[in-house]
Order: structure tokens, then C-alpha cells, then sequence
């Protein structure tokens, strides 16, 4: 018999490939961090010598969530202006809170609260956008998260930096730096058409290009950024984002609640990859994606919780219902984005967007050991007719038992093992007190 460090017995196993399959009474072997082999129960046992081996006997077990696009470290912000449009939450709001108080030290007790705050939902990979991004490798690192670490851009100063080409020249820096780490990874991080100028996406894709890395950044937000765009320039942001060769296969655009149809066929023809954050963007009242166009078009589409400032939670399974209920009444199409398909976009579509599909997503073997198990014995999930409706439709975060990355359990038995939650809560109530006394 073949020794492995653990088999995962689950009722219930979702690997995502195939699309909609849901395997009963077989078993996840795993050793050194990646999947060994998916097998029936009895065969794996009968073959292999497991170390550990965990019983999940009313459970799904399922790829860990991408959280595609997310301000990890806001979450000392969440609730702090809700219930107003974007341009004003940020201006009058968002961007003075930021300016007095973001530090390192503000970023790394935000990146543990929402670190803990994740993983207890299920998410195993995190694309973020924020200042200090020093800060998110390291508690990512330290929580044992896989991270795509956002290079920020800007064109004003802020506490990161005073311009962008400080931006980039940290960023390239702190991307040497992470070469060697194994879950993280870094992306160019521009923060929006109307933050940052030509020039310095100029220097973005070069580098970009030179160093294999994405970029992610919003785009069409809202009609209000259309607007100005246009006033001021005379292009539509995608358009100028287009005619300077930023669109490419490795760029990651965010929100897309303003489209038309010719630039749903660009994004195909481009190969761009869309976060759709479906809560943030009815909580701001920004428009709505169209995920069943792009979808149809072929567009590759995650999804994204963006921050707790604007969502107010970072909950993937929430982020994965809501996405597939507007898709539906956005589209008037009650079959627009069904369970297995708003489960790709969770899992398989968001680790390709960032480049990782050959390394997580699905769990099939010679991949990474990046899965997560969902009690569905509560009464909120029972009885269950079909496991993938119960996971999009009734689940909830509350029932995501288990959590492991490259093998190894950051969540077990609903128990964070790499992060002090006590400790997190504590500092966020600290930083309260500091940003509202």
C-alpha cells in the first residue's frame, strides 16, 4: 500500500471537471500538498496508507473559493459610510478615512480580520488590491492562504506612495522579493482608468510583459465613470485602455457594470477576464454585469466579494447566490447561470483568471490540495435532492467545516488553526476606537 498524508472521506465529492458532476462515496488522498488521486471510497482505502484521515460524513467537499478581486484590508472600514454612491463614499468618505489611518499596521490587523473572516467562509485564494502590499504577503503567508498580491498604482501620493512611478518601482521590488514564495504571486494592481494616467499603464503592460505578471484593475464601474471619461477624453475608459494595449489575456477587469455590446465581443476577442462583484455593485448602486452576455460571448468570468468597506462581508457563497440570481433576472432568463456554472465561476473560472487553473480550481490530481468541506446535514440544507443546488442556493458560511491549502487545515472542525481570531477582533476594536472615537 502506497503511504499518503491524508484521505478526505466525503459524502458527497464536486470536483468542478467535469462541469455539474457530483461523485458519491469516493475519497480526496492528498501527500505533500497535492491531490494524489480522487477515487472510490473503498478502492482508496483498499490502496492507500493514509497519516491522517478525516470523515466528512454529511459533507461536500469542493475546490476552496477564488475571491477574485478584494481590498483584503478595509475591512477595519466595514460600515464605516454605508448606503451612498460610489464617487461620494470614496471622496468624502473612503479616501479621508484612508488618508489619517492607513499604515502598515492598520493593513496587517485588516488583512487578519479578513483573513479569518474568509477562511472561515470557505475561501482558499485571495486576488487583492490595496496599499502595502508588503503587508498582504506576509499575513497571507502567515494565515497560509494562497495569495495574488495586488502592485498598486496610483497617480497622487498616499501612505504607499508618492507617485506612480514609486508605485511601480516598490512594486517590482516587492515582486522580486516574493519569487520564491509558494502561494503568492504578484499582479500589477492600476487602481481605475480615472486614477491613473497613460503613462504610467504604459509602464504597467512593459513590465507586465516582461515579467509574465497580470493586471487588475477596475473598469466601468459605474455610468458616472463613463461619463467623465468621456467629457474629459472623449473615449470611453474601455476604449482607451484598449487603444493603449492593456486588454490581453492577462488582464483582470473589474465590475464591467457598463457595456455595450461591442465591448462584451472585445473582452472575448481580448481574452480579458471579468471579477464580477454582484453585491458590491447593487449595495453602491453601480449597474449590473452582464453575466449572462459574457458568458455566451465567451468570456471568462469570477467572481469577487471586493471590500467590507462597500459590500459589507466577504462571504463567497453569498457573493456566488447573488451573482446567480441576478444573472437570472438581468438576462430574463430563469436557466442563466445555474449551480454548476456559478460554481465554476467560485472556484475553476477565477483561478484561470489569474493563471492558476493548472494549479487549483478543481480537484483533480496532480493539483494542489486547495479543497474545502460544507456540512450539509443542517435544516437549512435539508433534504438534499441536488448537492450543487444546496451549495449555491441554501449553504451558508456557518457550515463550511473544514479548509485546507496545499494539504495543510487552515480551518478544522470550524476552528481557525492559523490565525489568532481573538487577537484580530481585538485590534479592529482598537482601530475603532482610533477612526470613530
Amino acid at each position: 500500500m502506497q503511504t499518503v498524508d491524508l484521505l478526505l472521506a466525503p459524502r458527497w465529492l464536486v470536483p468542478i471537471e467535469p462541469e455539474g458532476v457530483v461523485l458519491e462515496d469516493h475519497a480526496l488522498l492528498a501527500d505533500g500538498g497535492r491531490i494524489v488521486a480522487v477515487l472510490p471510497l473503498g478502492e482508496a482505502r483498499a490502496r492507500y496508507a493514509p497519516r491522517q484521515t478525516i470523515e466528512l460524513p454529511q459533507h461536500a467537499l469542493l475546490p476552496g473559493f477564488v475571491n477574485l478581486h478584494t481590498h483584503a484590508a478595509m475591512s477595519l472600514l466595514r460600515g464605516i459610510a454605508d448606503d451612498l454612491p460610489l464617487m461620494d463614499w470614496l471622496q468624502n468618505h473612503i479616501w479621508p478615512a484612508e488618508g489619517a489611518h492607513v499604515s502598515s499596521g492598520f493593513c496587517e490587523d485588516g488583512l487578519r480580520l479578513a483573513f479569518a473572516e474568509m477562511i472561515r467562509g470557505g475561501t482558499t485564494c485571495v486576488n487583492d488590491m490595496y496599499f502595502f502590499p508588503d503587508a498582504t504577503a506576509r499575513v497571507a503567508r502567515e494565515a497560509g492562504l494562497r495569495a495574488s498580491v495586488g502592485l498598486i498604482v496610483f497617480d497622487f501620493p498616499t501612505a504607499w506612495g508618492s507617485g506612480a512611478d514609486d508605485y511601480i518601482h516598490k512594486g517590482l521590488a516587492l515582486h522580486d522579493q516574493l519569487r520564491s514564495e509558494p502561494l503568492i504571486r504578484t499582479v500589477f494592481a492600476p487602481h481605475a482608468p480615472y486614477t491613473v494616467s497613460d503613462a504610467p499603464l504604459l509602464k504597467v503592460r512593459q513590465y507586465a510583459n516582461e515579467l509574465g505578471i497580470g493586471i487588475h484593475m477596475h473598469v466601468h464601474e459605474t455610468a458616472h465613470e463613463i461619463e467623465t471619461a468621456i467629457a474629459s477624453t472623449g473615449k470611453r475608459p474601455w476604449a482607451r485602455l484598449r487603444d493603449l494595449e492593456l486588454l490581453g489575456p492577462d488582464f483582470i477587469a473589474v465590475h464591467m457594470t457598463q457595456l455595450t455590446d461591442e465591448e462584451i465581443d472585445d473582452a472575448a476577442r481580448h481574452g480579458v477576464h471579468i471579477a464580477h462583484c454582484p453585491e458590491s455593485n447593487l449595495k453602491l448602486a453601480s449597474g449590473f454585469c452582464p453575466v449572462d452576455k459574457l458568458l455566451r460571448a465567451g468570456v471568462n468570468v469570477g467572481i469577487g466579494s471586493d471590500g467590507a468597506a462597500s459590500n459589507n462581508d466577504l462571504d463567497l457563497l453569498g457573493e456566488m447566490r447573488s451573482a446567480a440570481l441576478l444573472a437570472k433576472a438581468v438576462g430574463g432568463n430563469p436557466a442563466a447561470l445555474a449551480a454548476p456554472a456559478a460554481l465554476k465561476m467560485a472556484t475553476l473560472a477565477g483561478a484561470r483568471a489569474l493563471g492558476l487553473d493548472s494549479e487549483i480550481g478543481s480537484l483533480l490530481a496532480g493539483k494542489s490540495a486547495d479543497c474545502i468541506a460544507i456540512d450539509l446535514s443542517a435544516s437549512a440544507t435539508q433534504p438534499v435532492y441536488n448537492v450543487l443546488s444546496q451549495i449555491v442556493y441554501a449553504a451558508g458560511r456557518d457550515q463550511v467545516s473544514d479548509v485546507f491549502v496545499a494539504g495543510r487545515a487552515l480551518l478544522r472542525n470550524r476552528q481557525l488553526t492559523t490565525i489568532d481570531e481573538a487577537a484580530a477582533i481585538a485590534r479592529a476594536a482598537e482601530w475603532q476606537r482610533k477612526i470613530r472615537p
